[in-house]
């Protein structure tokens, strides 16, 4: 379900009274163009763009990527130590800027209701890195925007944060109450399918290359058509979501193959690092 009305207006409220909202800016009082949300469009490694979050939004994206690294405390975003800047952490680069689109947008991530996904790949130490940010999420500022599971149910909120990487598993299921949840692997019989768990595990992920030969060119095995559509089938038939990394990223017949491939076969979460491409292709094809 999306943020409760009660929800919201605490949040509102409180942000209020602490000062932090504050005069709306020029940029933030100007109406926003309507876009028009893309349920599988997925922005891989989202941080490397221009205008990290802000990019993605305006295409309509309704998942996105962040790498963080655990550094002194601080969950920093990029892909490899060298990148990393005190300045861009997942706090100001993603919590922040979707808190204030939620309040702009009185309750969602984008002007109409749809699901969007916050996926946080770890790249340090699991166990300390998810502490860190299971504390960054439960900050009192942040708590509203989440779905949460709690009591063997799931809640649904403006933003699903999935956590991908170096995933601490035992510590996640443990856990009675988390803002986060599990991306698991589709090799993995214990990840994908009715074995698995929806409320800890809603999306299964793998490198596209690991069990398939097919990038594009020429015509799409049927043996691996029928693959892929058994995975996604069976993924589905849990509750869980579906997402492909690795996947041939260079524009051209050949993507456009791969993505109208993915698409018919129902994947959910399609990978891109081209924006507005892949954006065209969606509004294109439907």
């Amino acid at each position: 379900m999306p943020l409760s009305r009660r929800s919201f207006s605490v949040l509102t409220a409180s942000l209020a009274t602490a000062g932090l909202l504050g005069a709306p800016t020029v940029a933030q009082a100007r109406p926003r163009p309507r876009v028009r949300p893309l349920a599988q469009a997925h922005a891989h490694n989202d941080y490397e763009h221009p205008r990290p979050l802000f990019d993605a939004l305006a295409e309509g994206f309704t998942s996105v990527e962040a790498d963080i690294h655990l550094v002194e405390g601080r969950l920093l975003v990029g892909h490899d130590p060298e990148d990393l800047t005190p300045s861009r952490t997942l706090e100001s680069l993603y919590l922040e800027p979707l808190r204030r689109r939620v309040l702009d947008n009185h309750g969602h991530v984008y002007g109409r209701r749809a699901d969007f996904q916050l996926l946080v790949d770890i790249k340090t130490e699991g166990e300390s890195t998810y502490a860190a940010l299971d504390r960054l999420l439960r900050h009192q500022r942040y708590t509203p925007l989440f779905s949460a599971y709690a009591r063997a149910r799931v809640r649904r909120g403006p933003v699903t944060v999935v956590v991908s990487g170096n995933r601490p598993r035992a510590t996640m299921s443990a856990q009675r109450h988390r803002l986060a949840f599990y991306d698991g692997r589709i090799a993995d019989p214990t990840d994908l399918g009715p074995g698995s768990d929806a409320r800890l595990t809603p999306l299964v992920s793998e490198n596209w290359t690991k069990l398939f030969t097919w990038a594009g060119e020429g015509k799409f095995p049927a043996a691996e058509r029928e693959l892929l559509e058994s995975l996604v089938n069976k993924a589905h038939g849990a509750g869980q979501r579906v997402r492909f990394w690795a996947t041939p990223d260079t524009e051209g017949p050949a993507r456009t193959a791969l993505w109208k491939a993915l698409v018919d076969a129902g994947v959910d979460h399609v990978n891109t690092d081209d924006l507005s491409g892949l954006a065209r292709f969606l509004r294109t094809k439907w």
